[in-house]
Parts: structure tokens; C-alpha cells; sequence
């Protein structure tokens, strides 16, 4: 599995148009065969800044979603929104996905 996790700084004029306009990128990239999660999020540190979590089943799969229309048009407008650089993290990893939490479970 491809793992990445990337941190989006926002100018503060487009912090609240943000949503908006990932929408469409957002429900593209869930529909690709190899995607297994895509999830955004507010950073609790920074209002202007919104933290994506996605991963791919293979190597093929992240080419195949970096290399789509709708990557590449956001690709496109994205400098325009952003206030710097996104970090990214981008690791492969064991695994299809989520695995439970060892140290915690609801209590009966």
C-alpha cells in the first residue's frame, strides 16, 4: 500500500472556499480502482490548514492517480490557493488499509 499524508496551507481569503473546490478531485480520486481511502481534514493547530490522508493498493495504482485528468486540473489551480509549499509524506507500507488500535476498544 501506498500511504501519504499531505498538509495543505491555505491562503486565508480561500480557507473557506477549500472544501468546495476539492470536491470534485476528492470524489474522483474515491472512485479509482486502486484507492483505498482519501480523508481530509481542519488542522486543530491551523485553520488554514487542511490535512489529507490517502492511500493507494500499489505503486501502479499511485501512477495511475497522479497521471489522471482530475489530478493534473488540480494540479492546475492549486498554486493559486495554497500560502506555501505542502509537506507530504509518502511511504509504502504493509497492508490494504486501516488496522485496529491494540491499545484501546469501547468499554462494555
Amino acid at each position: 500500500m501506498i500511504f501519504i499524508a499531505v498538509r495543505f496551507p491555505v491562503r486565508p481569503e480561500y480557507r473557506d472556499e477549500w472544501l468546495d473546490r476539492v470536491a470534485d478531485f476528492t470524489a474522483a480520486t474515491r472512485a479509482e480502482p486502486g484507492n483505498l481511502f482519501f480523508e481530509g481534514s481542519v488542522d486543530t493547530a491551523d485553520p488554514n490548514r487542511f490535512v489529507l490522508l490517502e492511500a493507494f493498493a500499489s505503486s501502479e495504482a499511485g501512477v495511475e492517480h497522479v497521471n489522471s485528468a482530475h489530478f493534473k486540473a488540480a494540479m492546475a489551480w492549486m498554486p493559486d490557493v495554497v500560502a506555501e509549499t505542502p509537506e507530504i509524506i509518502n511511504v509504502e507500507t504493509e497492508g490494504q488499509g486501516w488496522s485496529r488500535m491494540a491499545e484501546i476498544a469501547p468499554r462494555n
